[in-house]
């Protein structure tokens, strides 16, 4: 755990410390695009964030390489060459969309490249534990095929949801923390070398995720972009696929019987298709709709548009950091949720916990007015935005009428605080410094 540890901070600081410098030359080369009608930013912010993502995974692999505990890791598998060779390439195609706006079909082909490399490298599924069938053995070519189309689906998935500062490097840290908890266990608790690949991957994937959050939460200073959405979404994809399609279920050894009675009786421990399909869940969810939302109005599937889940959020009153917020929570619930059922699934007051969490996600979501309002002893701590506000009486005019024909309308613009907000119709022409 140290090691896994050590290699999560080290990813963490290296993304920390190279998106100040990734962001000036975002803006020196022009990675600042303008701002498009689905977008809730105000003011045109600096993408290629994946720059420093990139950086951050190859000095996680390389500080695990060159440790002793996960050095068996490089030696026995792949894997670890495979990931590094297809983020390399989709990240490669992300820089480029970042700066020229690749067309979205050129995307498609680079991110099944990308899987097809991996792929060719020993990075895919062989077989499906399915619950009451037994170990399902898949050929060369569906297993292949799987593999890609879970790779395409996960970078997508990921890519849309990434609408909101913080939104998309939140929900994959939180998805992906209890991603690892379940892959170490595996490798830890029941010695299943072949999870040591997947626990290495979830472990340097928080660490990206956190050493970007800093530079992009609300008010973000920094998009990852598409270099850094595609390439967190194909990690999220190969740690996935590593543990789902090469751990063997039979090596559990739980249960005597046929394979078929192991794995149906060992789905609660081993879910092998259940939690890596919960860490996309909300972002799956989020494309299938955008899917059918936009065949349903006679538009591409890949045409942009406002209705995604994070943008209903905002619609319906929340601002912009309780959007977030809540899409962290049910993200955590999916993921956390599944991952205490697969330790004690016989438990009832896991269930009873599920349950209240979700109807507290409920309530959340229809209080988008609510207010939270700190305690005055910790007023000092928390942001303004938190704070009680004293109630400030506005002196009266002295002139009434005469007053209000002093003033002129300000037509409403599309700069400062006409934009975001609420402002007055009328402005003192008076120039400051002249009497009253």
């Amino acid at each position: 755990m140290r090691d896994y540890l050590l290699t999560l901070c080290v990813t963490a600081a290296v993304t920390y410390l190279l998106t100040g410098p990734v962001r000036k030359f975002a803006i020196a080369t022009g990675a600042m695009p303008e701002i498009r009608a689905r977008d809730v930013h105000r003011e045109p912010t600096p993408r290629l964030g994946g720059i420093a993502m990139f950086f951050g995974l190859c000095a996680g692999l390389l500080v695990a390489d060159h440790l002793q505990n996960l050095n068996s890791v490089f030696d026995q598998s792949n894997e670890p060459r495979a990931l590094l060779s297809g983020a390399a390439l989709i990240w490669l195609i992300g820089v480029l969309d970042d700066k020229f706006e690749l067309d979205a079909l050129i995307k498609l082909g680079a991110q099944m490249i990308s899987a097809g490399v991996m792929v060719a490298q020993g990075l895919t599924i062989l077989w499906l534990p399915i619950p009451g069938v037994g170990t399902v053995a898949l050929t060369q070519w569906q297993g292949t095929l799987l593999t890609v189309a879970l790779v395409v689906l996960t970078i997508n998935a990921v890519n849309f949801v990434d609408g909101l500062d913080g939104l998309a490097a939140g929900m994959v840290c939180i998805a992906t923390g209890a991603f690892f908890l379940y892959a170490y266990r595996l490798w830890y608790g029941y010695t299943i070398e072949a999870a040591a690949p997947a626990t290495l991957f979830a472990a340097i994937l928080m660490g990206m995720c956190l050493g970007f959050l800093p530079h992009n939460m609300h008010p973000a200073r920094i998009f990852m972009g598409d270099s850094g959405s595609m390439l967190i979404g194909l990690i999220l994809a190969a740690s996935a696929i590593s543990i789902t399609g090469q751990v063997d279920p039979d090596t559990l050894k739980i249960f005597e019987g046929s394979t078929r009675q192991a794995t149906h009786a060992a789905l609660p421990v081993f879910i092998p298709l259940i939690l890596p399909l919960t860490i996309i869940a909300i972002p799956m969810t989020d494309l299938v709709l955008a899917i059918v939302r936009r065949t349903w109005k006679g538009q591409s599937p890949f045409a942009a548009d406002r209705g995604h889940l994070h943008h209903r959020l905002l619609e319906i009153g929340h601002s912009h950091s309780r959007a977030v917020l809540i899409m962290y929570f049910w993200s955590a619930l999916i993921a956390f949720g599944t991952l205490a059922y697969s330790v004690h699934s016989a438990s009832m007051w896991i269930v009873l916990a599920i349950t209240a969490l979700s109807a507290l996600g409920l309530v959340l979501l229809l209080m988008p007015r609510f207010s939270p309002r700190a305690p005055r002893w910790a007023e000092a701590i928390v942001p303004p935005r938190y704070r009680r506000r004293s109630r400030v009486v506005e002196p009266e005019p002295e002139h009434g009428a005469a007053a209000e024909e002093d003033r002129v309308p300000v037509p409403a613009g599309l700069h400062g605080s006409t934009a975001i907000g609420h402002r007055s119709r009328f402005s003192d022409r008076r120039k400051a410094g002249t009497p009253s």
